[in-house]
């Protein structure tokens, strides 16, 4: 996973509430087995219409989604969160995640902002109005900035996801930084028990 610390793009509008991870990602998508290809099935079946807000070539090549309230709600796949990183995303705002799509973003490389309710209303309808604008994502420093517009919208991100962020850690990555005390550890327990090693 590569660190995250200043994300810097255009913005795709997604003006939805309540977007859950069937949305996201439909079911049909889960049957393969590796974490790549899925960018190719995100909101599959929104995009079939030719208006939808991905379809439209002013926001080719965005790397930021902003969603309204409730994104990444219903089941926990983790097939929503790698949809949008294969896309080509790196952070997500909205005024509220599901809980499990927030951790799940934060263990793959996906920044999940949350920003207060009006903020995030502000957000959109800037971003509907001027699509070509520029958003920054500053994980460091947890705030939105539009420089064109000359907003800055503080997120809530906690410590932990934002230090695996910022050091590009997913759950092996954290799990490796411990490596010595884990050998001390193994060293140490009585042979009779099981053990890891060849």
């Amino acid at each position: 996973m590569e660190p995250l610390r200043v994300i810097s793009g255009r913005a795709v509008p997604l003006d939805r509430s309540d977007v859950d991870t069937d949305q996201i990602i439909p079911s049909e998508w889960l049957k393969r087995i590796e974490r790549t290809g899925f960018g190719a099935g995100l909101f599959a079946e929104w995009r079939d219409d030719p208006a939808f807000v991905l379809n439209r070539p002013e926001h080719a090549g965005a790397c930021i989604l902003v969603a309204g309230p409730n994104f990444g709600t219903g089941s926990s796949r983790e097939h929503a969160v790698w949809a949008l990183v294969d896309y080509g995303f790196k952070a997500v705002v909205s005024p509220r995640f599901g809980d499990i799509f927030r951790s799940n973003s934060t263990r793959s490389g996906l920044v999940p902002a949350e920003v207060g309710a009006g903020e995030g209303r502000e957000l959109l309808d800037h971003l509907l109005s001027a699509p070509d604008a520029e958003v920054v994502v500053d994980v460091e420093r947890r705030v939105i900035e539009v420089p064109g517009a000359g907003m800055t919208i503080p997120f809530s991100l906690d410590d932990d996801a934002r230090h695996r962020l910022l050091q590009g850690l997913d759950d092996v990555g954290a799990t490796m930084q411990h490596l010595g005390d884990i050998d001390t550890y193994e060293r140490r327990r009585p042979d009779w028990l099981p053990t890891l090693g060849a």
